[in-house]
């Protein structure tokens, strides 16, 4: 597949940032904890299924001290709808207590201390400090990947390594480029069925002529 060339990044760069200048999460939350819980139980699962979860966690466990005292088959029972529940509940329990133990019950925002937290590897600190903090840093979900890779942005076969090539290629207004790609890749350059008729960015796609031999 060709890569996009350096005039063709700068010119989707523009193109995201013109659509998306205001993208921002779906999931609901208000405040930090909130955020933190979402983002670990998004985690190959949909952002409208925790949308779905979260408000009866949060009622049940408003902050991290409820929730390091949480009996886990009750959290489990409250997001048992999500995918890898029994590690989740895990995770968000001994999240909760680590926050505690380590910063005072108050969740840092800082990426080597979030990712000392279980449960929260680079990309969700990521998420957390783009949306929280408006970080210029790329986090790489599928939708990101998919998208990257049919814009010929990165050929790389991870998602971290894909993170590296659009930190490089775009520089700065990353935090605005992710929630772009994110919401880009969720509803027009879907994985099945890509709604092509209707993409701002077709002339610089990759792979619109796979498509059509379909």
């Amino acid at each position: 597949m060709k890569k996009a060339t350096k005039k063709e990044i700068a010119q989707v760069k523009d193109i995201f940032l013109e659509h998306y200048s205001n993208a921002v999460t779906e999931l609901k939350y208000n405040n930090l904890y909130e955020l933190l819980i979402s983002v670990m139980l998004s985690a190959q699962c949909t952002d409208k299924r925790v949308n779905i979860i979260t408000p009866a966690l949060f009622e049940k466990y408003p902050d991290v001290f409820a929730l390091s005292s949480a009996d886990i088959d009750e959290v489990k029972e409250i997001i048992h709808s999500c995918s890898f529940f029994n590690n989740k509940a895990k995770n968000l329990i001994k999240m909760a207590q680590k926050v505690i133990e380590d910063f005072d019950g108050t969740i840092p925002l800082d990426e080597k201390k979030l990712i000392s937290l279980a449960g929260v590897g680079q990309k969700t600190a990521h998420v957390v400090l783009i949306e929280y903090a408006n970080a210029n840093l790329m986090a790489v979900d599928t939708h990101v990947f998919r998208v990257a890779h049919r814009l010929g942005l990165s050929d790389a076969q991870t998602a971290l390594k894909t993170e590296v090539d659009l930190t490089k290629k775009f520089k700065d207004h990353l935090h605005t480029l992710h929630q772009a790609m994110v919401l880009f890749g969720r509803y027009i350059c879907t994985a099945k069925n890509p709604k092509c008729p209707e993409c701002f960015l077709s002339e610089f796609c990759k792979s619109k002529e796979s498509f059509k031999a379909r």
